[in-house]
């Protein structure tokens, strides 16, 4: 209710702060190199908005992809594959449409990076996770995953691009988000949320990219640790993947 009051009050002004971010911002590109790579035992799906395709980074090998990547093979000591579906822009209901048309290459965890595009766009938080649903019911049907990782949104509270009171707003939203987001997938242990590290939520402007909007390598390297450590724990405990 508090919310929505200040959504009302403070309208005009968060759309205008909305129009001027979008105008002005420094827009990086996706990072560059190859969107999919082949592996060993464990292999991932990855889907999401501009933070998976790893906008703020140079090479996929700094971005998301290729450091979980690299996290993985370190504690397994063997290649693992990857495929990277994500686009910058993406919502969760965009990030389905574009999984729909994919050709997608068989695949153990489905890990998503979604969630800031609908907060910004003000999607309702039960129609992205109705899309979110039907993207892991896709994943799993046709790549054959089994463990899905689903990525909180980031804290836009902390975001230096964003500015007040917008960046409180979009803050708030995203936290009402992950709320939803964690009730979705309640009592499903093959589908977990994951939130960003502690370091990335307390520190987040130093460890971002020149747009103060995506991570930086620096970030993305600890974000793909956690989930790394969070793959071989679920995956031990499914007996998934030996």
């Amino acid at each position: 209710m508090r919310l929505m009051l200040a959504k009302l009050a403070l309208g005009p002004l968060l759309i205008w702060q909305g129009r001027h971010v979008r105008a002005t911002a420094l827009r990086l590109p996706e990072a560059a190199g190859e969107r999919s790579r082949p592996g060993g035992r464990l292999r991932l799906l990855i889907v999401g908005d501009s933070s998976a395709a790893g906008v703020g980074a140079a090479h996929q090998d700094e971005a998301l992809a290729g450091r979980l990547a690299q996290a993985l093979e370190k504690r397994r000591a063997e290649p693992v594959g990857w495929q990277l579906v994500a686009t910058s822009g993406h919502g969760t209901a965009q990030a389905l449409t574009q999984l729909e048309s994919a050709e997608l290459a068989p695949a153990d965890v489905l890990v998503t990076a979604l969630g800031v595009n609908d907060v910004v766009d003000q999607v309702p938080p039960q129609r992205a996770m109705a899309a979110l649903a039907a993207l892991d019911a896709l994943a799993r049907r046709r790549a054959g995953v089994r463990l899905s990782l689903h990525c909180a949104a980031p804290p836009m509270q902390a975001f230096p691009l964003l500015p007040q009171p917008l960046r409180w707003f979009f803050g708030r939203q995203a936290a009402r988000f992950n709320a939803v987001l964690a009730a979705s997938v309640a009592g499903q242990p093959q589908r977990c949320v994951v939130h960003l590290p502690q370091a990335m939520q307390h520190d987040a402007a130093a460890l971002m990219a020149a747009d103060g909007f995506h991570p930086g390598p620096p970030g993305y390297a600890l974000w793909a640790e956690v989930l790394a450590d969070l793959i071989e724990r679920g995956l031990e405990r499914e007996g998934a993947v030996s």
